[in-house]
């Protein structure tokens, strides 16, 4: 009878054999990477950001949203911190009020009397989620030196960097962008068609 093949040989040879660790995101067997959690902020965060000027109203705002379909929209001060970061879901319900009341009401006036958590872009990822766990939220500015915003951590920017999948830059950006930005930031976004559009607008 020929010989059975030693454990060791099966161990090497076997169907987990190579299979990426989604955790330190490298491959058994070869050099580890540095685990996700260790990682830097700066490394996971996202920097193509729609921003929108404090001072700017509420349907600039939303319409900033609409345009870009982003979930959440810092709102940034003249010098570059960040004053706080809106939700998509509180500036359509904020939306609801008439089109008077809108004219007078700033993007600010949503994020003036609240606590704005952020991370610095040093610090590791591990405690941006302690952070984010924290503050029971899903999204967190990113600061640099002097409280400048540099990008938003998000929790899908954690799962996609435990899966692997690196950041998303257009085809001649360098995913880097510099703030701040004194007025709403639209890049390449054209309008959207009306028949496509909601308006939380009566």
């Amino acid at each position: 009878m020929p010989d059975a093949p030693d454990a060791g040989a099966l161990d090497a040879g076997g169907p987990d054999a190579g299979a990426p660790d989604p955790v330190a995101g490298g491959r058994a067997g070869g050099p580890r990477a540095v685990p996700v959690l260790e990682r830097p902020v700066r490394e996971v965060m996202r920097t193509l950001l729609v921003t929108v000027a404090a001072g700017e109203t509420l349907l600039v705002a939303w319409e900033l949203l609409e345009r870009s379909g982003a979930r959440h929209l810092p709102v940034v001060l003249p010098d570059g911190r960040c004053s706080g970061l809106l939700e998509r879901a509180e500036v359509a319900v904020a939306c609801a009020a008439p089109a008077v009341t809108l004219s007078r009401r700033h993007a600010r006036d949503l994020v003036r009397y609240r606590r704005c958590a952020v991370v610095h872009r040093e610090d590791s990822v591990g405690r941006a989620v302690d952070v984010m766990d924290a503050n029971r939220c899903d999204a967190l500015p990113v600061v640099g030196d002097a409280g400048v915003l540099a990008g938003l951590f998000t929790a899908a920017d954690v799962v996609s960097a435990l899966a692997g999948h690196g950041l998303e830059v257009p085809p001649g950006g360098g995913g880097q962008r510099s703030y701040p930005f004194p007025y709403p930031v639209m890049p390449g976004l054209p309008p959207r068609p009306d028949e496509d559009r909601v308006s939380p607008v009566p």
